[in-house]
């Protein structure tokens, strides 16, 4: 479980900013709602005691898979990015060959990732036909609906 996370400096200081907040202000809200909880009478029938405990295991499960994430953080630069290919970083106008429709995205980590920004993840099947292709090469990607097939028209960072 110790893959590697690529992330810009941006998206490394949100998850710290994350991790901050789950350690100060969350989990102190959750220990005080567990003896809310148990301040109203028997825990054996007590829901909202059983509610406030899951709360908290799903908290400390965030905490811990954020904390995971961090450590295995490698950042990236875009100065140091190779626009010859696709790869992580690179903003790849294709065309879909299909519809004749042209579309812009950029390639980013799975945390990044936010298709109303154009920014895709490079684990996702278009990510994925993508990488490694260089200008005028054409992808074609396996999706649920079919295969699509892409032609590669620039790559930039």
């Amino acid at each position: 479980m110790s893959s590697v996370l690529y992330v810009t400096k941006e998206t490394l200081e949100q998850m710290k900013e994350e991790l901050l907040r789950m350690r100060t202000i969350d989990r102190p809200a959750a220990a005080r709602a567990i003896a809310e909880a148990r301040e109203k009478g028997d825990l054996k029938e007590n829901a909202e005691y059983d509610a406030a405990k899951e709360a908290q295991g799903i908290l400390e499960a965030k905490l811990k898979k954020l904390e995971n994430d961090i450590a295995s953080v490698r950042i990236l630069d875009t100065e140091n990015v190779d626009t010859s290919k696709v790869s992580i970083l690179t903003k790849v106008t294709i065309t879909n060959l299909a519809n004749k429709k042209k579309i812009t995205y950029t390639i980013v980590s799975e945390k990044e990732a936010d298709l109303k920004l154009g920014k895709i993840s490079i684990t996702s099947p278009i990510g994925q036909g993508l990488l490694g292709k260089v200008v005028g090469d054409v992808a074609e990607v396996q999706v649920p609906a079919g295969t699509l097939k892409f032609k590669i028209e620039d790559i930039s960072v």
